[in-house]
């Protein structure tokens, strides 16, 4: 199998997706209420989910359709119970990674527009980039961002460790209180990301099918592996920061996006130097631009494939109208909650959670049904895996629910 940085591309985007809001606000605030003490729950919960991911691109490349056409062939009930949870997380979903990207904008670039302008103008330049550049450029700047985004991440926390070279304990925890269980729900819940991400990986590796011929199902599953855990290093890397700079700092997180932006930069700042403001920001930024990106060409991409499969028709522009009413949408969604990010976070965070048993159990039937090849069906310890998997999110949501 050769594989170059030209094969690359859905697994890349997955990762772009991925490293968002799970790593640079609740991978940071996770190190700084619990230093270190949450590695448990970063590691299983990205163990248990990885089946599940991972059948997207398998399938995608194994049979030359998404899963939405595979979830069809399991009966249109499950494409319309997809469409209902898309429907009523996706602007929620777009609203909270842009207001941290609005955020940020405004700290690096000045904020000599107010947050709300920020906003609509990182929407908008999004809209344009998706647009005119379509997926091909999409996949071309990913790489890109990627690449900047990783460096100076490693960079900071490099920069950070041997700063003051602080002693940390790598004793685990088990938050105990309904404050603590909720976070740690939210931070589980799209850590590395929410499951649906699956759906949008095997539209992404159709698209790449389209461009690369020689983007086979192992290609893909090399390529999903290397933004799967190239997700999972930088989501310790957070981790790692929030516990050099802020752990036993007795700040807290402000729930606005402006000063949510600006007390991340100033706290690195104060604790490592100058010189973090510009590792710090850049990292922070490509992290955040990128989830608003391809989330603003994810979630309408699927949503105009399963109109289309539940009509049974082709629909003109279905994209356009997809992607515009996720623009306007969320767009009124900030204007309308702007000051309560942390809120809007949560929400969504959970949401995102407690649907995850249901991706993973149609992930699961699906690629083990006669739909898919049987080469390409999981290998025993695969199928052992998702089990396992499947019984965690359930009883993680039940705990939760209950608690």
């Amino acid at each position: 199998m050769k594989v170059s940085l030209k094969t690359l591309g859905p697994g890349l985007l997955f990762a772009g997706a991925a490293i968002g809001v799970s790593h640079l606000v609740q991978s940071t605030r996770a190190g700084a209420d619990f230093g270190l003490g949450l590695i448990w729950a970063l590691i299983l919960v990205n163990l248990f989910k990885y089946p599940f991911f991972q059948f997207g691109p398998r399938y995608a490349t194994a049979t030359g359709e998404s899963l939405l056409e595979g979830y069809q062939k399991l009966g249109k009930g499950v494409l319309i119970v997809y469409f209902l949870l898309t429907f009523a997380t996706m602007f929620t979903i777009q609203t909270a990674v842009t207001i941290v990207s609005a955020g940020l904008a405004s700290c690096l670039f000045g904020d000599f527009v107010s947050i709300e302008i920020w906003t609509v103008i990182v929407l908008l330049v999004c809209l344009a980039l998706l647009l005119i550049g379509k997926y091909n450029f999409l996949d071309r700047l990913m790489k890109f961002i990627i690449i900047t985004l990783t460096i100076s991440t490693i960079a900071a926390v490099g920069f950070a460790f041997f700063n003051d070279s602080p002693t940390l304990s790598l004793i685990q925890v088990l938050p105990k209180n309904s404050v603590e269980i909720t976070f740690l729900i939210a931070f589980m819940g799209w850590m590395p990301a929410p499951l649906d991400i699956s759906i949008w990986h095997s539209l992404w590796a159709i698209e790449k099918q389209k461009t690369v011929n020689t983007f086979s199902p192992k290609t893909a599953l090399f390529d999903f592996n290397v933004g799967f855990f190239g997700a999972i290093v930088l989501g310790l890397a957070f981790m790692g920061l929030g516990a050099l700079v802020m752990f036993h700092s007795n700040e807290t997180f402000s729930g606005s996006a402006s000063l949510f932006a600006n007390q991340l930069l100033s706290m690195y700042t104060k604790s490592l130097g100058p010189w973090a403001y510009v590792f710090i920001g850049i990292a922070a930024f490509t992290t955040m631009f990128s989830t608003t990106l391809t989330t603003l060409d994810a979630s309408p991409r699927a949503m105009a494939k399963t109109s289309e499969l539940l009509l049974k028709k082709p629909i003109k522009n279905a994209y356009l109208f997809w992607i515009l009413l996720l623009t306007i949408g969320s767009s009124i969604i900030f204007f309308c909650f702007a000051s309560e990010m942390g809120f809007l976070i949560q929400i969504a965070t959970i949401l995102s959670f407690l649907t995850a048993p249901f991706y993973a159990i149609i992930n699961y039937i699906l690629i083990s049904s006669k739909h898919t090849p049987r080469e390409w069906r999981p290998s025993k310890g695969l199928h052992i895996l998702s089990v396992l998997g499947i019984i965690f999110l359930i009883a993680f949501s039940i705990w939760y629910l209950v608690y």
